[in-house]
């Protein structure tokens, strides 16, 4: 525990805050948010465990503040999506690729947002999360429901069923995908929307 000349954070410069919180979301995301100790980031980050209470006053500051800014980016990428009045094909086709742009700006974000959301959202200070949880899903249900009144979608599509494959198979990816690798997220997108979209077996 800090002591009491180190209990109150100072604003610090924001590249070096962007750093400590990058640090400390790679810690988190490999070692989970209760196993993860101020001590554990500090060493990573190259300080003493005190000199890392001047920037934050908690490890759960520094995880509301990644937590709550990877959100904010993907609802405003999402927002941008669904305002912009596309068909239910390609609204699914933007929200999958700017669900795979996030996964490679906040890669460890997603993957402690994938492990810990629901249990962080018992919590007041996360209960943006479960709010989060649901609008998700009312886009993503919301558009695939459109697509089959619509007749873009096949009738008997079960959506809740097809929403949590989606939802799933597209997060998942925060497991294995590293920024600056073979594909760019556009391309990764393409692939996995063409498996969904289209099937795997090539036209005839």
């Amino acid at each position: 525990m800090p002591n009491s000349k180190q209990t109150t954070a100072h604003p610090a410069a924001p590249e070096r805050r962007r750093e400590l919180l990058a640090t400390a979301a790679e810690v988190f995301a490999a070692h989970g948010y209760n196993a993860t100790t101020v001590r554990r980031i500090a060493d990573e980050a190259g300080l003493l465990a005190g000199s890392l209470y001047y920037h934050f006053d908690s490890k759960e500051s520094m995880l509301d503040e990644i937590l709550s800014t990877f959100l904010a980016e993907l609802w405003a990428g999402y927002d941008a999506v669904l305002a912009a009045g596309l068909g239910p094909r390609e609204t699914l086709e933007a929200l999958v690729t700017e669900s795979f742009r996030e996964i490679d700006r906040h890669r460890p974000a997603v993957a402690i947002y994938q492990r810990e959301s629901r249990y962080l959202a018992a919590r007041p200070r996360f209960a943006y999360l479960a709010e989060s949880r649901r609008r998700f899903e009312k886009a993503w249900l919301g558009t695939l429901r459109r697509g089959v009144a619509e007749g873009v979608f096949r009738a008997d599509l079960d959506a809740r069923l097809t929403y949590r494959f989606l939802r799933d198979t597209v997060w998942v990816a925060a497991s294995w995908y590293r920024p600056g690798g073979h594909h760019t997220p556009e391309e990764i997108a393409h692939q996995y929307l063409s498996m969904i979209l289209d099937g795997i077996t090539v036209p005839d």
